[in-house]
């Protein structure tokens, strides 16, 4: 079983700049981690749930980003998130592969999202279409 510890992960910043996510609570089969912002509302957070039931293994992992501004109103500085872009994505494994089956699957579709792999960057990040 893995320890529920920090995850540090970097974004794509020109320097980029290291988001560590620390746990905040568990239940039977989630686990949620969260980089704390200005206030909750602002907090960056990331959930691993698992599902092992039958010959399908699943693992859910969801990334929720919060746009942060700050208004000032009548004087006073209010903090707003206007919008959240999110993430996620489901593992599927028969209970039959191989760990290193699985492996290769893992980092497979990590080194899908790299910046230099087309034309899923464009379309990922520059909302550009595939043609």
């Amino acid at each position: 079983m893995a320890a529920r510890t920090s995850i540090a992960v970097n974004d794509r910043e020109s320097t980029p700049v290291a988001h560590t996510f620390v746990p905040v609570g568990s239940d039977d089969n989630l686990a949620m981690f969260a980089e704390k912002g200005v206030v909750p509302l602002a907090d960056r957070k990331l959930t691993v749930s698992w599902k092992f039931n039958g010959p399908r293994k699943r693992v859910r992992i969801v990334l929720s980003d919060p746009k942060v501004v700050t208004e000032t109103i009548n004087g006073v500085d209010v903090t707003k998130v206007p919008h959240r872009n999110f993430a996620d994505v489901t593992f599927t494994f028969d209970e039959a592969s191989s760990e290193q089956e699985r492996m290769n699957v893992v980092g497979m579709f990590a080194n899908a999202l790299a910046a230099s792999v087309s034309p899923l960057n464009e379309t990922l990040t520059g909302l550009e279409e595939i043609w």
